[in-house]
């Protein structure tokens, strides 16, 4: 009796003080909850209306000789407060004002580290905040998130190039669906990935606030469950041959991170949606990111642009020679004038790749950059990274005195800790002299462009220039897009191609581009995804031939006050109403299913409205080059219907009479 008596007592005391250890806290609404404990290693979970969408997951972090946090380590105290804010975005890539709403527990632990947790109504982040007095080495992160059942996963596996390691790559892959317990441990995919239990809601994992740190991968265990992967420090580097030389590690550390013993780590971030068409609305990973560094950003102003890279400079009904030369470009600035553009970009071959001071001899400077000021136009330069980086200072005074303000820079291809700094140290360069960024070859900007609203938009992302040699640039990767990849930032997917074809009509042509889908599909882009600084890559030749067409794409915005995803499926369609000032703009796209739509205007404010509609023509389900465009009157109940063809999208202005 008296064993029982005993071995009753202990299991009250043990679980007594398990639920003591056991911390929780939950979203402003209460309907996503955390449960933190510390069982040898950190544990949290994860709940949607009570339900458990993330099992038991660990997290820590491990130092140099293994002394991980979780060694001989206990819980000593925490906080629980509600946080309220608005956050005015300087470059509004969804919205001006952003809504910041999230209750936050901050733990504090025997060894000198705290944890923050922040949930949301539309997701959970946390991150480590270290106290050590002296600089510490990282070792390695321990992140990991097993899901119940056996749920699949939009996971952009990356493709080892055969002149680098794995963690070598330019962010630019597919989305297959994938069951995650068959994911191999020696797969990883960069992030967002978007995991899809058997019922909703959907949860996508990436990161925010990323600096002086490695970038974080997500591979496979072979369970229902991923963990996190981080490209070791660099120790040699070697510069590649060819015409976009580019440094690779050939060999690594032990460690991921050396780093200030002080500090706050990144976010790891889990965006949890109901209903897919809320993932394309969240801007969770933007409210995470450091606020600006730059001060005043009224200089930051950003619009679309041309680039002549996809198609090749392949220009016609012209009685010059086109190519990379002075006369081209000047084409290029008189068809931004004409329609409504902010800008040209001169893409590779302005100067030598390796010396932004040795011009290009078919190209004058001086007389573009002077008929670009005739003509109101702005002109913006492509950059090599290995160049920029060895020559910034001196280059950007030289865009400063052309009156160039927005530059791109390319071929960085890598996110590990010592190239987390180029980042920065070039977006700060940037800022001090006035110069909007744009990096190719990158990993996607997961709250950069909250620090740094210079850097407008990034590339990390499988676009048009895909067509060149590839049909991978599908419809269905297409609509999957804002679902995964726009989750953690805008995209330069550089739309606007004008050649376009069906799924089986389709050819990688190079010089005679063509897009997979309709023309409707490439316009609806300029709409649904979001990037500050759009770039038309279709071919101004063609584009002259339909100026009632362009004069309406001339019009699209590209910063936005307000944004709403009406309908959409992941993978599927997408239907996105944005609003500017007093007009709105719906754009759609399918995937190579045809979609009958209809779309429900009670958003608007009560009163008439002229609804300019360009859609998919009766024939682009076998030209996909068919489009209708026409102006009807609408009040904000008229209901209005819209085909999509195989492919398909379509653009509405609504403009209030």
């Amino acid at each position: 009796m008296k064993k029982f008596l005993l071995l009753a007592i202990f299991i009250s005391f043990f679980y007594s003080s398990w639920s003591l250890d056991t911390l929780s806290v939950c979203s402003p609404s209460g309907k996503i909850c955390v449960k933190i404990w510390m069982e040898r290693r950190l544990y949290y979970r994860v709940y949607h209306y009570e339900k458990s969408i993330l099992n038991p997951s660990e997290i820590d972090m491990i130092l140099a000789d293994n002394n991980s946090f979780s060694l001989n380590n206990r819980i000593r105290s925490y906080t629980v407060k509600r946080e309220s804010h608005q956050i005015i975005s300087p470059v509004p890539e969804k919205r001006k004002t952003i809504q910041d709403n999230y209750n936050i527990m901050s733990i504090n632990f025997k060894q000198p580290y705290k944890i923050e947790f922040r949930v949301y109504d539309d997701g959970v982040a946390y991150r480590f905040l270290t106290l050590f007095k002296d600089s510490v080495i990282v070792q390695n992160e321990v992140a990991k998130f097993h899901f119940p059942g056996f749920p699949s996963a939009y996971y952009p596996g990356i493709h080892k190039r055969p002149d680098a390691d794995i963690f070598h790559t330019s962010f630019e892959e597919t989305y297959p669906l994938r069951e995650v317990d068959k994911i191999e441990n020696t797969e990883i995919a960069y992030t967002p990935v978007l995991v899809i239990p058997h019922s909703n809601p959907k949860i996508a994992i990436t990161e925010s606030d990323l600096e002086d740190y490695p970038g974080m991968f997500l591979g496979g265990t072979g369970s229902a469950a991923l963990k996190a992967v981080f490209a070791k420090y660099p120790l040699e580097e070697k510069m590649t041959a060819g015409e976009f030389p580019q440094s690779i590690v050939t060999k690594r550390t032990d460690y991921i991170a050396k780093t200030k013993g002080t500090r706050t780590f990144p976010w790891r971030v889990l965006i949890i949606a109901d209903e897919d068409k809320q993932l394309p609305s969240t801007d969770i990973v933007y409210r995470l990111g450091s606020p600006s560094r730059i001060g005043d950003a009224s200089w930051v102003n950003p619009g679309k642009g041309t680039d002549e890279w996809t198609i090749n400079v392949n220009l016609f009904n012209v009685a010059f020679t086109s190519g990379v030369n002075t006369a081209s470009y000047k084409y290029y600035i008189d068809f931004a004038k004409r329609f409504g553009f902010d800008r040209i970009m001169m893409d590779a071959g302005w100067s030598d790749n390796l010396d932004l001071f040795k011009i290009n001899p078919d190209i004058n400077m001086d007389t573009l950059i002077e008929y670009a000021r005739e003509k109101g136009i702005k002109i913006s330069m492509w950059t090599l990274a290995y160049t920029l980086d060895r020559q910034l200072d001196s280059a950007l005074d030289r865009f400063n005195r052309w009156g160039v303000d927005f530059i791109m820079t390319d071929f960085i291809d890598r996110d590990d800790q010592k190239i987390i700094d180029f980042y920065y140290r070039v977006a700060k360069a940037c800022a001090a002299h006035h110069i909007m960024i744009m990096y190719h070859g990158a990993y996607p900007p997961k709250g950069f462009n909250r620090t740094y609203p210079n850097n407008v938009t990034r590339e990390g992302v499988l676009g048009s220039e895909y067509n060149i040699g590839s049909d991978k640039a599908s419809p269905p990767h297409d609509v999957t897009l804002p679902y995964t990849r726009m989750l953690a930032g805008s995209f330069d997917y550089e739309p606007g191609i004008l050649n376009n074809a069906t799924q089986k009509g389709f050819r990688a042509i190079e010089g005679m581009v063509m897009s997979q889908g309709t023309r409707c599909h490439q316009l609806a882009m300029f709409v649904v995804y979001d990037n500050p600084m759009q770039i038309f890559s279709g071919n101004p030749s063609q584009a002259w031939l339909e100026p009632k067409f362009m004069d309406l794409l001339g019009t699209v915005p590209t910063t936005w006050d307000e944004t709403t995803i009406l309908e959409g499926k992941v993978g599927e369609y997408i239907i996105t109403a944005r609003k500017k000032g007093e007009d709105w703009f719906i754009g759609g796209m399918t995937d190579w299913s045809a979609r009958d739509i209809n779309i429900k205007l009670d958003f608007l404010a009560e009163g008439n409205y002229l609804a300019t509609i360009c859609k998919d023509g009766v024939n682009a389900d076998r030209y996909a080059a068919d489009y209708t465009l026409m102006d009807i009157p609408v009040k904000t109940n008229d209901p209005l219907k819209v085909h999509l063809a195989p492919g398909g999208g379509f653009l509405i202005r609504l403009q209030e009479q």
